[in-house]
């Protein structure tokens, strides 16, 4: 047994591993290693040297990463240390080919790290599971497409899913929702169901249109921008760009975050010779308040309480008005609620809630009443909580405030995270079937859509573990990883008659397999595209709301894998035959027909998508709000009084030794695929089982630096749900709360723990305590 160690020795032990601040700007020389690095890594370093420099160029592809805007005149290297990472593990030399399959067993690979599945390479050719040698053996391309069509034909349309990750094209997108509403489902479950769902109701609640109003050009017009819950370092380090403008004009940046993000303190740019070549960076934030999990909804309410003092003391002494009273007269409603709730609100609870102090606050509220054009920011931080809805709308409430929507260089930013999450669900998947142009795709294609609401991600593994779902057909992403519940849900996922992966890459999703799996290997949008014959492009639209074309530039990895339009295709024609208006093989070998289709749809939107989808820069979809008109049931902007101050009331904070869990991604993955097991920003290397503690809850607990942790979920549904060995690292996050690395930790999120309204997985809030600690494991390397 380990001999007892005092107080002293205690305090040593933790102090030695103690992780400081990054002590680099974001970007710089660090990003520039970790770019070299993984070149090397994928064997691409001389092939992708010569791709990369047109990456999101209006003559080359798109990024494959996050969905932040392509500028028209872009850098000489338009690509992100994030962006080049997801280009090297697509264009890999690596593959994953049928003599691997060969080697490997089903069995084996699942013992497999997430890591090492990808890293195998790419996939390259169609394949079957065969459960006598337990393995994928390769299949005919015909074969499969009749194979899936004849199990799809004898199933209920509506126990069957059709899910699409971020990284479909709107051409795929439109093709994979005319296909399910044709085979007779709404079940059209999608990345953002998992993500920003939240913003999509809150905003259109709000505004009326589901997506920021922000455009590049706004970064030139604003005098403030907010950060809430966005880590611009890791999940859109393009943007970083525009912040360092910004920031060159004397533009403050005011973020709210619970952990200090390096990019969010500093950057380097690793094109510009003064940054790489002489001391010093840009510093991003000019004030960083490092609020609780859960606390933003307060931390605006006293930024809008703070901005209501102003104004009556404004109005008392007879200075001019702080709030926009003319806008709020005119284009709001609900503001006299709002005000009300504001006055009955306490200091002491804001402040609670919030962990920030009134001082802290009313400081950013000071330069919020004195901005005139302001826009904010926000990723998931504020959408994946039990309220994240509510989140989106007290955003908007702050803006309303001081007239800050609808006007240059105002209003609300959601920083979207996979390259075309947006696009596919403006071109139609939705589970919802209030929000898809039913009537008119009647009218379009002569058949007569479902209009019964389908699943969204969490209701389609509710389905599953019930047993209502019996297939499902997999558009990309690594489902069983990226939802929560893992170990209900993964074991839903075994029990599915059929699952069809179409995919670059092999992940967990594929080996969980259903009882008749399918491994459909696709192009990557990077890759040179000949279908038909003739070298096809495709489009997508960006956080922005800016829509743009995309072509391949680089050789396929293999002669057998297909583009995603064809694979939709074959399997369409196989499934409806002659019950379908389309001509799918046409759709399939120019994607000009489908194109043509999509304009048909939303002319207004797509009227000459063909020749405006190469705009440098893209073109723009209408956004009514950014004129001030607001298609929301009232007509006008709608204030909204919170619920709670807590995003998440339903925190059993109460329970003696809870702890609040919100779940992180690392530089060194991007969603579910992890590129490396590093987080050097984090001071984190060599592993991701990795848990940052504050040092009080560490003290009070008896934990040191490096010691395994096991967590458990606080539920009172009876399931157990936990995660072990976890090393234990003291770090600068609020008292009381933990932060854990995604995927690694979606095993304590229950299904259930999601955003009302939107279903979002509430994972920035997730109520856990320690129940073992093992001291006799080494720590994690610092990096």
């Amino acid at each position: 047994m380990e001999k007892p160690r005092h107080a002293g020795q205690r305090a040593r032990a933790r102090s030695k591993q103690h992780p400081h601040d990054y002590p680099y700007a974001s970007g710089g020389w660090g990003s520039v290693k970790a770019v070299t690095r993984i070149l090397v890594q994928e064997k691409t370093v001389l092939r992708d040297a010569k791709i990369l420099p047109l990456q999101n160029k209006p003559d080359g592809f798109m990024c494959v990463s996050c969905s932040w805007a392509k500028p028209a005149h872009p850098h000489a290297f338009g690509f992100c240390e994030s962006g080049a990472k997801a280009t090297a593990w697509d264009t890999t030399a690596k593959r994953a080919n049928r003599a691997f399959f060969q080697r490997h067993t089903v069995t084996e690979l699942l013992g497999w790290h997430d890591h090492d599945l990808e890293e195998a390479g790419r996939l390259t050719e169609p394949m079957r599971y065969d459960a006598a040698s337990d393995r994928f053996v390769p299949v005919a391309w015909a074969t499969a497409f009749d194979s899936i069509g004849v199990q799809l034909r004898a199933f209920d349309p509506n126990s069957v899913v059709f899910y699409t990750s971020g990284r479909a094209s709107l051409e795929t997108s439109y093709m994979l929702r005319l296909f399910a509403r044709m085979y007779g489902t709404n079940n059209m479950p999608d990345s953002s169901n998992m993500c920003h769902e939240s913003t999509s109701v809150g905003l259109t609640q709000a505004i009326g249109i589901g997506v920021g109003t922000i455009g590049l050009d706004d970064f030139e017009h604003t005098d403030l921008m907010f950060f809430f819950g966005q880590n611009v370092g890791t999940n859109s380090p393009r943007m970083l760009h525009q912040l360092q403008d910004a920031r060159n004009r004397g533009v403050p940046i005011i973020t709210f975050n619970p952990l200090r993000e390096a990019g969010l303190v500093s950057f380097a740019n690793p094109q510009s010779p003064h940054d790489m070549l002489l001391p010093g960076n840009t510093r991003i934030s000019t004030q960083y308040h490092q609020v609780r999990p859960g606390g933003d909804s307060a931390a605006i309410a006293g930024m809008c309480k703070a901005a209501l003092e102003a104004h009556d003391g404004a109005l008392a002494s007879g200075a001019p008005e702080v709030l926009d009273l003319a806008l709020i007269r005119e284009h709001t409603i609900g503001f006299e609620d709002f005000a009300r709730y504001l006055r009955c609100t306490n200091w002491g609870e804001i402040e609670r809630v919030s962990g920030l102090s009134r001082t802290a606050i009313e400081a950013a509220a000071r330069v919020y009443v004195q901005a005139n054009a302001v826009i904010a920011h926000c990723g998931m931080g504020l959408t994946q909580h039990r309220l994240g809805v509510q989140n989106v709308r007290m955003l908007c409430n702050l803006l309303f405030l001081r007239g800050n929507s609808g006007k240059p260089g105002a209003g609300p930013s959601p920083v979207r995270g996979h390259s075309n999450v947006q696009g596919q669900r403006t071109v139609g998947i939705t589970e919802k079937p209030e929000l898809a142009p039913l009537d008119q795709l009647a009218r379009q294609f002569s058949f007569e859509p479902p209009r019964e609401a389908g699943f969204n991600t969490v209701e389609a593994f509710e389905a599953m573990i019930d047993g209502r779902v019996r297939a499902v057909v997999n558009l990309g992403g690594n489902l069983v990883r990226s939802v929560p519940d893992r170990a209900r849900t993964e074991a839903a996922w075994r029990s599915l008659q059929l699952t069809v992966n179409i995919a670059t890459k092999l992940n967990r999703s594929h080996l969980e397999h259903g009882r008749d799996a399918w491994l459909l290997p696709c192009l990557s949008r990077i890759e040179i595209d000949r279908s038909g014959g003739q070298e096809q492009c495709v489009s997508m639209e960006d956080s922005t709301a800016h829509f743009h074309g995309s072509r391949g530039v680089a050789e396929p990895a293999s002669p057998d894998i297909r583009s995603e339009p064809f694979i939709v295709a074959g399997i369409a024609q196989a499934t409806l035959g002659e019950r379908s208006t389309v001509d799918w093989n046409a759709w399939s070998e120019d994607y000009a027909h489908v194109r043509a289709e999509i304009a048909k749809t939303w002319p207004e939107m797509f009227g000459d998508i063909e020749t405006r989808m190469w705009t440098p820069g893209g073109f723009e979809r209408p956004l009514p709000a950014r004129g001030r008109k607001w298609k929301t049931k009232s007509g006008k902007a709608e204030f909204q009084v919170p619920e709670s101050l807590s995003e998440d009331p339903d925190m059993t904070e109460s329970e003696p030794g809870a702890l609040r869990l919100m779940t992180l991604r690392a530089d060194g993955q991007f969603n579910t695929t992890i590129y490396n097991h590093d987080d050097r920003f984090r001071g984190v290397r060599g592993s991701r089982m990795v848990l940052l503690m504050n040092e009080d809850d560490m003290n009070a607990r008896d934990i040191d630096a490096g010691d395994r942790i096991t967590l458990r979920t606080i539920s009172s549904d009876g399931v157990v749900r936990e995660v072990p060995g976890l090393a234990a690292m003291p770090y600068d996050i609020p008292r009381g709360c933990l932060g854990g690395y995604y995927p690694e930790c979606n095993p304590l999120l229950p299904l259930w723990h999601y955003a009302k309204e939107s279903k979002v997985p509430a994972a920035k809030s997730i109520p856990v305590r320690v129940v073992a600690v093992d001291k006799s494991a080494a720590a994690p390397e610092a990096a």
